[in-house]
């Protein structure tokens, strides 16, 4: 295609920003690098419509901030480098740190929006190298859901597909997650149209918001929204279970639970029965900040729907119990019999659109492609066959515990389009932590808050102009295609992955473009086998896709579960308060979300004049007892603080946050909520608990002695 020529045909690819998997078209314009959107009116999951984010995509493609050439610091400034010294400084230091410490002092940052052919590229350079240090931002979105559905059900991954959830499913109880800002084509296609067609919502969230908005139908009472305190999520799937064995104890012909199902297909039933033997429903609903009535209702909803589907958010997994609240989840669709059926199961919505993908190809420090384990000494072995390499057998640092060790056991960091700088819990601290490493190598498209601290940055191409797979949120993988090169001397990921894989090494990186990776990707991750980009055309596949031919499963475990025994796993869970709980000192407890308009650290979406329109600065939720105790007035500009940090925004007083929380987002750098949060960790699946921590607002005067009741 030349880009001299008006009339070059549109390429039909898959939006950069959400898991959704939306397909869009792109078409080079009159100009060079003038690339733009235009709708593909059949795409499989999207049907032509695009949301916001969707529609102003191709804004930031030719975006005057773009990094155009490789850069190298020389005395704490920047300096245009070619190519080849770039190359052979990265490949000595890489080196030098391997050989001087070991491969363990070096970290690698996967990316979820690169393709899943060079995050292939980039965990299998990692463990060439000689670690499993390699991780990516699941870590902080969706890591102990992953943990919870693997380890009980079989893959972390959603149960079910999009298409089958909106036909077939009566309940969508949507808990810690908002679609209607995070997911819009998901939320308005699928979920709202199922809603419009009958189906009930129930929505868990301690924050009103547009999905809350998007479910108050005319002349319809089939939405209920628990607006529970942050971090009592477990105590109010505790109540819902409890009703539900109460119901089942005085009428065992109410069907509120499934015990064929039960029986035939689940393990430890009984030990969910005994922890909650002796639970109070009337002090847990009174924890939650809810009356017992309105739980019990949700789950005489639940239990008698014909067909039930749990969608979960990082409202649940981003707790330091991220995987006791989702396992609660999965108990409650077990005991239910609501799991392997259309329309049912426990559905994670994935953040990015590719964020999927990234784990599926090995992008984490504890598996390999296909979640096979690392130290599954079979699962290595028949990957070590292919790759003509041993791969430590030892799960490395996730992102978080390697920043952590910035500086001390970790001396160098290849990030491949992530900005941890900003993305990380504790932000200060991890800006104060990089400049202790030796070396950094930072490939991206802008400049972003962590290549600031790089000593080499290397210029990538945008999501428009290349080519590979991506795998949205319902385990669909897709075909992307690009256009011409905006920039001459940008390169692919996958062309900088290759040449420095095979500078460091003989054999194993010589690839001729995207599918050749694919092929081998292929080889070692089992539920892609039977995928090629043939096979895969316009339509995508859903895994897993044992062998060429199969069409996918567009849900999951009718039959077994994936688990060693078939069984899937039932656990009783109890109540763990957020590590950092309101005090004298810190009387609030901060959460945070996404908008609509804006994404993650704002390396695109910032740059996007559409979405900066819409939302230009951040801000923060107060709800009108406390902007009243504190003397503040909306649209105010305050102080919020931490432990950790502070940020100055401005206050929107509302009721759609819970009294004595606050809300806010991460997408500013100047004003990032990451600034104030908190970086503990899930003990199993090392995601930081984001959604809870102490805060305080300042504004100058002394708040009130006496708050006045909430009406």
């Amino acid at each position: 295609m030349s880009t001299d020529d008006p009339e070059s045909e549109p390429v039909k690819t898959i939006c950069p920003y959400c898991g959704v998997g939306c397909g869009i078209q792109v078409k080079q314009g009159d100009e060079p690098g003038d690339v733009q959107f235009m709708p593909w009116g059949d795409a499989p999951v999207n049907e032509g419509r695009i949301c916001i984010k969707g529609g102003a995509a191709t804004e930031v493609v030719n975006h005057k901030d773009r990094l155009t050439e490789p850069l190298i610091k020389e005395d704490g400034e920047f300096r245009e480098a070619s190519w080849e010294e770039a190359y052979e400084l990265i490949v000595d230091e890489l080196e030098r740190i391997r050989d001087e410490y070991s491969a363990d002092a070096l970290g690698f940052y996967g990316c979820s929006k690169a393709m899943n052919e060079e995050n292939y590229l980039l965990q299998k350079l990692a463990r060439r190298l000689g670690t499993n240090n390699v991780d990516n931002c699941t870590r902080m979105c969706h890591a102990s859901t992953v943990w919870a559905l693997r380890t009980s059900l079989g893959a972390g991954a959603m149960t079910n597909s999009m298409a089958d959830l909106r036909e077939e499913a009566d309940l969508f109880w949507i808990q810690g997650a908002n679609p209607g800002e995070q997911h819009p084509i998901a939320n308005s296609q699928y979920f709202r149209q199922a809603v419009l067609d009958g189906a009930t919502v129930i929505q868990v969230d301690p924050h009103a918001n547009k999905t809350t908005r998007s479910f108050d139908i005319d002349d319809t009472d089939r939405h209920q929204h628990l607006q529970l305190k942050p971090g009592t999520d477990i105590p109010l799937l505790n109540v819902v279970i409890k009703t539900i064995l109460e119901k089942h104890d005085e009428d065992p012909e109410a069907g509120w639970i499934d015990e064929e199902f039960i029986e035939a297909r689940t393990e430890g039933f009984e030990h969910l029965k005994e922890t909650l033997e002796d639970f109070d429903k009337e002090a847990a609903a009174e924890e939650c900040g809810l009356s017992l009535e309105e739980i019990e209702l949700a789950a005489e909803k639940y239990a008698e729907a014909d067909n039930a589907a749990i969608f979960t958010g990082m409202g649940m997994s981003q707790h330091a119990c991220g995987v006791d609240n989702v396992q609660n989840e999965i108990n409650l669709a077990l005991l239910t019999g609501n799991v392997g059926r259309a329309g049912t199961g426990v559905n994670p919505l994935r953040g990015q659109n590719n964020v999927q993908g990234t784990c599926d190809v090995g992008a984490m420090p504890n598996v390999l492609p296909g979640y096979q384990l690392v130290d599954d000494d079979e699962a290595r072995e028949s990957v070590e066959e292919v790759w003509g390499f041993e791969v430590p057998d030892e799960p490395g640092l996730t992102n978080v515990e390697l920043s952590h060790e910035f500086g001390d056991s970790v001396k160098g960091l290849y990030v491949m389009g992530e900005n941890p700088v900003m993305s990380e819990p504790d932000a200060n601290r991890v800006a104060e932590r990089i400049q202790e490493l030796e070396f950094v190598v930072v490939q991206d498209i802008f400049p972003t808050e962590t290549s600031q601290y790089a000593d080499v940055i290397l210029p990538a191409t945008t999501w428009a102009e290349r080519g590979g797979t991506v795998t949205n949120t319902d385990r669909r993988v897709q075909l992307m295609r690009g256009v011409e090169k905006v920039h001459e001397n940008t390169k692919h990921d996958l062309e900088i992955l290759t040449e420095i894989g095979t500078r460091l090494f003989d054999s194993g990186f010589d690839f001729d473009g995207p599918e050749a990776v694919f092929e081998e990707l292929r080889e070692v991750c089992p539920i892609y086998h039977g995928m090629t980009y043939e096979l895969l055309g316009e339509e995508g596949l859903h895994w897993p896709c044992y062998e060429p031919g199969d069409e996918g499963d567009p849900f999951l475990y009718e039959d077994e579960f994936d688990t060693e025994n078939g069984l899937g796993r039932i656990i009783g869970v109890t109540h763990q308060p957020p590590k950092e709980t309101p005090d004298d000192e810190y009387p609030l407890i901060l959460t945070t979300a996404r908008l609509e308009e804006h994404y993650n650290t704002g390396t695109m979406s910032r740059r996007s004049p559409t979405l900066n329109r819409q939302t230009p600065e951040n801000f923060v939720d107060v709800h009108p007892n406390d902007a009243e105790r504190y003397g503040i007035e909306d649209g105010q500009e305050i102080v919020l603080k931490s432990r950790r940090g502070e940020i100055t925004v401005e206050a929107q007083v509302t009721e759609d946050i819970t009294e004595g929380s606050v809300w806010t987002t991460p997408h500013f750098a100047a004003s990032s909520a990451n600034k104030l949060t908190n970086d503990v960790l899930d003990e199993r699946a090392k995601i930081p608990e984001y959604k809870a921590a102490a805060a305080e607002i300042e504004v100058g005067i002394e708040p009130a002695d006496d708050a006045p009741a909430d009406d």
